[in-house]
């Protein structure tokens, strides 16, 4: 009986998770789809985004989203995944007891903590060192969403890497192949899918990131006009919600579209989330394959 509990307890949980976030999209549909009649599809796919004159073109939103994701995932790659790599394969064990325990700490720093030193300390440096009229550009938020990012690719790409088998790398060293070479050409391979989950969760945890970057990247929706556009301020569509539903009217045409903006942001993490499981359902398949 106690057994049975405890499985129907867990089978409630995992409908009600399933449950809830239906409910939490379909609670998106109801509030933002009434945008679509009442604005129409070319003025809300425009390149102006200016509410007080029922201007509400989101591709500046959508551009400055993308533009500080993009630039923050190519800083946090070779940062999260030479990281990984170090503490699983390189790094001697004492070394490896404090760096795993610091990295688990940098993931919990509050971002809005991280967004104040941005604001403070990288935003005034950046625009000495750059010679820029304003700190508070899409490079200072790409810095900081790299920051962000990193410990969670650093965390689940070490375990991919610990997960490989131990024969794949004995089996290498009685080939004559170096340390390095095992390291590059046999376990990183081998990892290949945990490594895509890792970096496929820290692109989830830039896109879905607010209060960091509402903080350092100007607010200014500005469509993006090449790489010049890095070193500008900019706008991402989280730190739009964040900013103006406070300060909507409940039912209005500006409050139907904030709301369709989440339900853009909710289809990118869930694509974004069904790519990173299926390439852990995939690498599982691989470990049980190996096992057997």
């Amino acid at each position: 009986m106690k057994d049975k509990l405890i499985t129907r307890i867990i089978q409630i949980a995992g409908f009600s998770s399933i449950l809830i976030v239906l409910l939490i999209f379909l609670f998106l549909l109801r509030e933002g789809l009434p945008a679509l009649s009442e604005v129409s599809f070319s003025d809300l796919f425009a390149t102006r985004w200016y509410p007080i004159e029922d201007l509400f073109g989101i591709l500046p939103l959508f551009s400055g989203s993308l533009l500080v994701t993009f630039f923050s995932i190519l800083i946090a790659i070779p940062f999260g995944v030479g990281t990984a790599i170090y503490i699983a394969e390189v790094a001697p064990r004492r070394v490896k007891e404090i760096l795993k325990p610091m990295i688990e700490l940098l993931a919990g720093i509050p971002s809005v903590v991280l967004g104040f030193i941005g604001i403070v300390f990288l935003s005034p440096a950046l625009r000495e060192w750059l010679n820029l009229p304003t700190g508070l550009t899409a490079f200072t938020g790409a810095l900081l969403l790299a920051l962000i990012s990193i410990p969670t690719i650093v965390s689940v790409g070490e375990d991919a890497l610990n997960a490989v088998p131990q024969s794949y790398r004995e089996a290498s060293y009685a080939l004559g192949i170096t340390r390095w070479q095992t390291i590059w050409r046999v376990t990183l391979p081998a990892a290949r899918s945990g490594m895509i989950t890792a970096v496929m969760l820290g692109i989830s945890r830039t896109l879905g990131e607010t209060m960091a970057v509402m903080m350092v990247t100007g607010n200014a929706p500005t469509m993006f006009k090449g790489i010049v556009s890095l070193f500008k301020p900019t706008r991402t569509m989280t730190a739009t919600i964040a900013s103006e539903m406070g300060e909507v009217a409940s039912g209005s045409t500006h409050y139907h579209v904030l709301f369709f903006i989440g339900i853009v942001l909710f289809l990118f993490s869930l694509i974004i989330n069904i790519v990173s499981n299926h390439f852990s359902e995939k690498n599982r398949k691989d470990k049980e394959q190996v096992v057997s």
